[in-house]
């Protein structure tokens, strides 16, 4: 994290700050990195704020640990708070109803007064105005999975914090038209957060599952007469571009980083709609998921597997199979070069999916070059449905790798 953290505070402007979120078991290590990086370059330390939580499981063999550190660091002696904008109201810091605010001035709010210290000033504060949270914070609620606190936000990553925390850090230390960057960003709340508020964004992560999920969160609550717009405006850097990119991915040494070019050909072919199957072999030639709409209730299960080289006659008939096995109805094998006439042949075999929603027969079993993707721009057309479906997809994407 030492790198890292120099790195960040390199590129951080000179009225910027940086939060770092972690958890009690690392927060003492990183504050030390902190000190030492910010502090003698003229930064400064801010908060230590603490986020109470009270979902999850009870120990009995210690005190429930429920809570997270972030740490508040500035770069310079000028740094950006807007207190106004992250104001609660009062019942919440307390948890009653607030019945001190006993006066009414001219306007009709009401107000209540109260000496400083040795009684020589008295502040005057607005019930309506709220109060600046304390450094610990026990009114957000952790992502614990589809529960009510969770709404419509859980997307089934295991890191995944909720829009709300995000948002109180960005108003508190940043204005609109502000750059935040997030150099982890997961499955993206801190960009869809700063989406939200107006604020430039950059997003930075090692998986392209997890720029895939991004831009779709983004295209979905965007408003469809600006959906365009915001796609469009959108910079992508370090994903295949052309064929020799996408050889150059599939053909890496590191196994983990040639996984990627199966995420990326997935993913861009299904319009980021599938989910992908992490599990490290034995995935049983299923390397993602998807579903698409068969009538306004029901949906049906689509399997991909991508393929960098290898791909024969026999490995259509397989996916036949599997997805005779998954119970799929259409099967999608994603290739890098180009099919044999046999596997053409194969896969016709397998027959046609009438599509009763939209009045269209498909084939059952596709074959796509990654040529097809990149330099036509193909992309998987079915009845979508809308981010419940990538949900359901990541959902089930998950249930295989813990079952096999």
């Amino acid at each position: 994290m030492t790198l890292r953290i120099a790195e960040i505070f390199r590129v951080l402007k000179p009225t910027g700050t940086f939060f770092l979120h972690c958890d009690p078991t690392a927060s003492h290590y990183l504050k030390l990195v902190l000190d030492s990086i910010f502090v003698p370059q003229g930064g400064d330390y801010l908060n230590e704020l603490v986020w109470c939580y009270s979902q999850g499981g009870r120990s009995k063999s210690w005190f429930p640990r429920k809570h997270d550190t972030i740490f508040w660091f500035a770069k310079g002696k000028n740094w950006t708070f807007n207190d106004k904008d992250i104001r609660i109201p009062y019942e919440l810091l307390s948890g009653k109803s607030q019945t001190s605010f006993t006066k009414t001035d001219e306007k009709g709010r009401k107000y209540k007064e109260i000496y400083g210290p040795g009684k020589h000033k008295l502040y005057k504060y607005y019930e309506d105005e709220g109060k600046v949270p304390y450094d610990w914070w026990t009114d957000i609620h952790q992502m614990t999975g589809r529960t009510a606190a969770s709404g419509n936000e859980y997307l089934g990553y295991q890191t995944q914090k909720p829009e709300a925390l995000l948002e109180r850090l960005i108003k508190a230390a940043s204005n609109v038209g502000d750059t935040v960057l997030d150099s982890y960003c997961g499955c993206g709340t801190t960009i869809q957060v700063a989406q939200k508020l107006g604020r430039r964004w950059i997003g930075i992560d090692i998986t392209y599952q997890s720029i895939s999920l991004i831009l779709k969160r983004l295209e979905d609550s965007a408003h469809a007469d600006k959906r365009k717009e915001v796609m469009q405006s959108i910079v992508l850097d370090g994903i295949p571009q052309d064929m020799e990119s996408a050889i150059a991915l599939a053909n890496k040494a590191d196994d983990k980083v040639r996984k990627e070019f199966e995420k990326w050909a997935l993913l861009t072919y299904s319009n980021n709609r599938a989910a992908i199957n992490e599990k490290k072999g034995g995935d049983k030639g299923v390397d993602g998921v998807a579903y698409f709409l068969v009538d306004k209730e029901d949906s049906a299960k689509v399997i991909f597997q991508v393929k960098s080289g290898g791909a024969k006659r026999e490995t259509v008939a397989a996916l036949r199979g599997d997805m005779a096995r998954e119970e799929a109805k259409i099967g999608i094998l994603i290739v890098l070069e180009e099919p044999t006439k046999g596997m053409r042949e194969e896969a016709a075999n397998a027959g046609k999916y009438h599509h009763q929603i939209i009045d269209r027969k498909d084939d059952c079993i596709q074959i796509v070059t990654v040529k097809e993707i990149v330099e036509d721009g193909k992309r998987l057309q079915l009845p979508w449905g809308g981010l419940a479906m990538v949900k359901s997809a990541i959902a089930e994407a998950s249930k295989q790798a813990s079952l096999l």
